[in-house]
């Protein structure tokens, strides 16, 4: 670990340089997307309709919960991350592991909040470009959302039921 990384006096380790090459990432990425669309003539809508932005944030909030946290996604994060506790329904709770770039990815990947910018960001560009698409999958991802509230309240009322 470098002094650079412990700009805020912590004993882990900020990864500093890690997050910024995430930052960077992140913003080259919109910039190619922009210059692309710019190029072929992509016009951008003037406004996102309220139906449209419930849709890609509930869509938002599961494609994060569900590489962040499901079961199913943990190879993805476990380059970077190492379990530590099982949680409600399929979910998993995943600490970032190493130090750098594997650090702040591992950070990135086990948070759903971090990685809700990232998956907004990609729903966002797939709207803007191709919009009928971009709806049927985030109409996708809301079904998934919405049958994930109903199974926990079908298990509250089982177990209301039982006790």
């Amino acid at each position: 670990m470098t002094d650079g990384e412990r700009v805020y006096g912590d004993e882990e380790g900020t990864p500093l340089g890690g997050y910024a090459a995430l930052a960077t990432t992140f913003a080259t990425g919109v910039g190619v997307f922009a210059w692309t669309a710019h190029r072929r003539g992509v016009r951008l809508p003037d406004g996102v309709p309220p139906w449209d932005l419930a849709l890609l944030g509930t869509a938002t909030f599961k494609a994060s919960r569900l590489l962040t946290k499901d079961k199913v996604t943990s190879f993805l994060r476990a380059p970077f991350t190492r379990r530590e506790a099982d949680s409600h329904g399929s979910e998993v709770n995943d600490a970032p592991r190493g130090d750098g770039l594997r650090r702040a990815v591992g950070d990135l990947v086990s948070c759903p909040f971090c990685t809700s910018a990232w998956v907004a960001g990609g729903l966002v560009a797939s709207y803007a470009w191709t919009p009928r698409a971009a709806r049927l999958v985030c109409a996708g991802l809301s079904a998934v959302a919405l049958s994930d509230w109903l199974q926990y309240a079908w298990s509250r009322t089982e177990q209301k039921a039982e006790g």
